[in-house]
């Protein structure tokens, strides 16, 4: 019996180097017009969209071109005077997702003071439930996508002491399945976006002696097509965020080399805009800036010099991880 792997063929024509100016364009050109469709139909996750595109930007040494001033504005207004927490945008409930995303930017600015910093770490310490798991916001959701955010945030702001942080790992460790591979909760199938997300909450928590490091390392290299590219799971097509939530994951197992660089990184270059500049999740498709970030951290996980050092973990310049003196784990090189 012969299955058919889903897959994309990349075309001859298609752009085989880093396009740095037309991305800095389009990012810093993206949102100017504030009743574009595709701007207002995505309000639900501007917090996101903000660190997205100015973290792309740093790692591009572009930042300069973001607006300051205002993006802090837009954080502040969005903190809930009540639990602490950060909302999307003005008038949404607050949510772990993005309030992670706004402590991120901030952070990157080094202006923390903008927020209510203890009111944020009041707000994630009170969505720990008993069993070490997260909520994702008042409504009850658990992931362990919420996990990593707690873990995440607290440590850029130097309190990982308002959780109980042992609890939290053992919850994630709950949720590893047979191939060493995670999923959003305990019998949830393993998908490498949540692989990022939990090995990345064990290595903020330095306990990455806990994972099954070969058969998790192995599980992520099998996601490469002949494209180059990388899915998420089997049998999907490639998509180019997994350029960062795969090699990121393989990056803090130290296995990144198990992975095809070359054909990789001519996957991630054939999905930019040649003409609007910007990434799509495959060649051809319509540029954001979800992708366009992913893209090129992708890129610096490749060692592409063009680009700063990304710290795999944060996904935050490798300069400012260094600035706060955080040093998550990286497990010893595999063989």
């Amino acid at each position: 019996m012969s299955f058919n792997t889903k897959d994309v063929v990349l075309s001859e024509d298609r752009p085989k180097s880093l396009l740095l100016e037309k991305h800095s364009d389009y990012l810093a050109g993206y949102g100017l017009n504030k009743d574009d469709f595709e701007y207002c139909m995505t309000e639900y996750l501007r917090m996101s969209g903000v660190y997205w595109a100015l973290t792309a930007m740093e790692i591009m040494n572009q930042s300069s071109r973001m607006p300051k001033d205002e993006i802090i504005e837009f954080i502040t207004s969005c903190q809930d005077n009540e639990s602490g927490g950060i909302s999307a945008s003005n008038g949404h409930d607050p949510h772990m997702l993005y309030t992670l995303s706004a402590v991120q930017v901030l952070t990157m600015y080094d202006r923390l003071d903008a927020i209510d910093v203890e009111g944020v770490v009041k707000y994630i310490s009170s969505l720990q439930q008993e069993d070490g798991s997260f909520f994702g916001d008042k409504w009850g959701e658990v992931d362990t996508r919420f996990t990593f955010c707690a873990v995440n945030a607290l440590s850029l702001l130097q309190r990982l002491d308002a959780i109980d942080v042992n609890e939290a790992v053992e919850f994630v460790l709950g949720c590893m399945n047979f191939d060493g591979g995670f999923g959003s909760k305990p019998g949830s199938e393993s998908h490498a976006g949540l692989i990022y997300c939990c090995v990345g909450t064990l290595s903020i928590c330095k306990r990455m002696d806990a994972l099954q490091a070969d058969e998790l390392a192995w599980w992520l290299c099998e996601r490469q097509l002949p494209s180059g590219g990388l899915n998420g799971r089997p049998e999907k097509l490639p998509d180019l965020c997994y350029s960062w939530w795969v090699m990121s994951s393989l990056s803090m197992l130290n296995r990144i080399h198990w992975v095809d660089k070359m054909d990789l990184q001519e996957f991630i270059l054939a999905c930019q805009d040649a003409e609007t500049g910007g990434f799509s999740d495959r060649p051809g498709n319509i540029a954001d800036p979800f992708h366009t970030l992913f893209g090129l951290a992708g890129l610096s996980l490749l060692g592409n010099p063009s680009i700063k050092k990304i710290n795999p973990v944060y996904c935050m310049p490798q300069e400012t991880i260094d600035r706060l003196r955080l040093e998550p784990q990286i497990l010893p090189i595999g063989i």
